[in-house]
């Protein structure tokens, strides 16, 4: 007699040589972002012009050391953040990083009159744009795009300061919108990750997260 019944085959051993190619991946991603390069999403407009919400920032974390993995230890210093670098840090006030440009370097005299930095004695110098509210400003020859917008978060004025050794000044590109040094105090070299270089692509949170097709891999300046 004829059966129709159906014998299961017991399944295979688990084979974990399979997952050795994904697990390398993931090795070296996380390797690469900890000491190389990392990317990282911007969700404040601090940086209003430069960076806007919904930027998602590539970050050259080779630009002043080089790091042991997965760690703030630097094995090999070979550059230091220059004034009007863009750099990410680990914040003096909570757990998260922070992204801002660097205006004071240590041993720098640095004041705000009405929103206009003196750099060692020198006034910045403001230049007009088309739009509302951006200005590019310049500083010791270099240049950027500030914002002056809405109501001021944070201090106009305050008087010369100098920069300590081993530390820097630095301010967000919204001046009046900025959680910044003008509150937090100046920021540790140990404590700066990396210079922020391109906007690899943005995402518009206002509609429907649409990526911006004007902002695909935008240098920073």
């Amino acid at each position: 007699m004829r059966s129709n019944s159906v014998i299961a085959q017991a399944p295979s051993a688990f084979n974990a040589t399979s997952f050795a190619p994904f697990v390398i991946l993931l090795g070296t991603l996380l390797l690469v972002r900890s000491s190389v390069l990392d990317w990282s999403q911007v969700p404040t407009g601090s940086m209003q012009p430069t960076i806007a919400i919904g930027d998602h920032i590539v970050v050259d974390k080779l630009a002043y050391d080089l790091r042991i993995p997965f760690t703030h230890v630097s094995l090999l210093r070979h550059g230091a953040p220059q004034r009007g670098d863009i750099v990410t840090f680990s914040s003096p006030v909570e757990d998260r990083t922070y992204v801002k440009r660097v205006i004071g370097l240590p041993g720098d005299e640095v004041a705000m009159i009405g929103n206009h930095l003196v750099v060692n004695g020198q006034p910045s110098a403001w230049v007009s744009t088309t739009d509302d509210g951006i200005l590019e400003e310049r500083v010791d020859g270099r240049s950027w795009h500030i914002r002056l917008f809405g109501s001021p978060l944070a201090p106009d004025n305050f008087g010369r300061i100098r920069v300590p050794d081993g530390k820097y000044l630095v301010l967000g590109d919204n001046r009046q919108q900025s959680f910044d040094s003008r509150q937090f105090g100046f920021v540790d070299r140990d404590s700066i990750l990396g210079r922020a270089r391109l906007v690899a692509f943005s995402l518009d949170y206002d509609d429907r997260f649409i990526p911006r097709r004007d902002r695909v891999f935008l240098p920073l300046r």
